[in-house]
């Protein structure tokens, strides 16, 4: 059987298309996405499915009547609209025997056309058809041009199952349907959804281009310590590294306990407040004495000491540690851009971003409390991490901004040769039936959580169309 993401030839289609949405993202996710953000308005949700019916055209063929009795064909249901004006662009209707190419405007209620000022807009002078889930008020444009009008009916069938997903507290939502759903339909909608989730990092990416002028290497930087944080102190790790003045730190890089000074007092933990008097040991006290030296010469301000997390955190994750060995990659030169887009296989990004610790720091886990030496250095599923979370993103990004497709592809190669994320999310898809096989396929799940799942977004997702379809366990497929 052909692997899920075989289709890779179709990704140059893919993230072209998504580069194009997500230039909307902000607009779009307040207007036209159909996002649901409380599921208490039945109204919103019952527009939504009107929205789904119409362009899936799950209405008859034949024998439609608008409200005044006139004879409908809907030659063309119209392409979605994605932005401000009508739902749909360009259909063709056929009203009492006349051809009509217009749009299309969808509400709940007829009287929503006014409820929302489309009276008043001349950008709904071009509809030419108002389809409603009840029709109880004409509706005219500003021009006073009266609209025809027709009651789209939402089968019973798609209703229920739609309330169903709507009240399901298990998740995935549609778990029912996964075991029924094939290969190719699973294939293409996660390659879609891997796209997307490249394209989300590469809105924080250029985010941070602005902010810095342009400067990748500073970028990369940044990207690579909020995913040092692993979710808990990416915050945190991410304003760290903002507000280091890495030109002031390169003119030490090859001192490495002034890199680590530099690293530490930045990050608020050479304070006194942040550790108690009898834990600040001689290298507490040498690194406190350093990054004072270090503040007079460079007029440095460290971050609140207090934006760092702790609690029911391993050791190993603590931000003394991860800074530690931050300071390696730094130190060793292994922060450099250029060496990033060198690399080839995840074996490449393995051997960049091994990192350990000083001696100092393989005994201890803070300052001041001595444990068991070990050499911490970065685990093989961290370094996964990282290269998903930080690597692949950049790579992503840098080959946007040059319009380099070869660097885009690398990207993906790179999640699909890159082990699978193991959590909550992939193991309740595992559950459902659809198991992560690699790391692209893990983000897919992960962006499909997010932006779809924890939104009731089910109109807009392939595994959702499946369930409305009644792809479902003990159940047959419907024709509808």
């Amino acid at each position: 059987m052909k692997s899920r993401f075989y289709y890779a030839s179709q990704r140059k289609n893919i993230y072209s298309h998504f580069a194009f949405k997500i230039q909307a993202l902000d607009f779009t996710i307040k207007r036209k996405r159909l996002i649901f953000a409380g599921l208490t308005n039945m109204n919103t949700n019952m527009e939504k499915l009107l929205h789904y019916v119409w362009r899936h055209r799950m209405f008859p063929d034949s024998g439609l009547r608008t409200e005044e009795g006139e004879n409908l064909d809907i030659i063309d249901t119209g392409l979605p609209n994605m932005h401000a004006g009508p739902d749909f662009f360009n259909a063709k209707v056929k009203v009492g025997g006349q051809l009509w190419v217009g749009n299309v405007e969808l509400h709940e209620r007829a009287s929503d056309w006014y409820r929302h000022r489309h009276d008043t807009n001349a950008a709904y002078d071009n509809v030419v058809l108002h389809v409603c889930g009840t029709v109880d008020h004409e509706a005219r444009t500003l021009s006073g041009r009266l609209l025809p009008q027709v009651r789209l009916e939402v089968p019973t069938e798609v209703n229920r199952r739609y309330e169903e997903l709507l009240a399901e507290e298990t998740y995935p939502p549609c778990h029912r349907a996964i075991p029924h759903i094939d290969t190719l339909t699973a294939a293409s909608w996660l390659s879609a959804l891997t796209a997307e989730r490249l394209e989300e990092k590469t809105v924080r990416t250029n985010a941070w281009l602005e902010r810095t002028g342009g400067d990748w290497e500073r970028v990369f930087f940044i990207t690579l310590a909020r995913s040092f944080g692993f979710g808990v102190n990416a915050e945190a790790f991410e304003q760290w590294a903002a507000e280091l003045p890495l030109g002031a730190v390169a003119k030490h890089r090859d001192d490495r306990f002034q890199v680590e000074a530099f690293f530490l007092g930045g990050a608020g933990l050479l304070t006194d407040d942040m550790v108690a008097p009898e834990r600040r040991d001689n290298y507490f006290i040498r690194l406190q004495k350093e990054y004072t030296y270090l503040t007079h010469k460079f007029s440095l301000t460290p971050m609140a000491g207090t934006a760092w997390r702790f609690l029911r955190m391993r050791p190993q994750n603590f931000p003394h540690v991860r800074l530690a060995q931050l300071v390696d990659l730094y130190h060793s030169r292994r922060l450099d851009l250029s060496r990033l887009l060198e690399a080839r296989k995840p074996s490449d990004f393995h051997a960049l971003l091994s990192a350990s610790v000083t001696p100092y720091w393989e005994t201890h886990y803070c300052f001041g409390r001595e444990s068991q030496r070990k050499q911490k250095a970065l685990q093989a599923t961290s370094i996964d991490l990282l290269v998903i979370n930080a690597a692949v993103p950049l790579i992503f990004a840098y080959g946007r901004a040059h319009m380099d497709e070869a660097l885009c592809e690398r990207a993906f190669e790179l999640l699909e040769h890159t082990r699978a994320e193991k959590n909550f999310i992939t193991h309740s898809w595992e559950a459902a039936g659809l198991k992560a096989t690699s790391a692209a396929e893990s983000q897919a799940l992960i962006r499909l959580r997010h932006h779809y799942c924890d939104r009731k977004d089910c109109l807009r997702c392939r595994f959702g169309a499946a369930y409305l379809a009644g792809k479902r366990k003990n159940h047959q497929l419907s024709n509808i």
